[in-house]
């Protein structure tokens, strides 16, 4: 669950970086459909919840076993 959090924040993260040099994630295209206000509260909440599900998730099973 971790690493799915993981992913979820640094192509946030990216996104941001690409949208500040006028580029874009193919897979987040749409995120600016609704407006640029719309399309950055998108972008800062994948990384807010990809931090969220890193930090308050479960742990993964090869680390409960130890």
């Amino acid at each position: 669950m971790r690493s799915i959090g993981m992913y979820l924040a640094i192509f946030g993260a990216i996104s941001i970086v690409l949208n500040f040099l006028g580029r874009e994630l193919v897979i987040l295209s749409w995120a600016d459909n609704w407006g640029p206000t719309v399309g950055w509260a998108i972008r800062i909440g994948m990384i807010v919840v990809g931090l969220a599900i890193m930090f308050l998730g479960p742990k993964g099973e090869e680390e409960q076993a130890a």
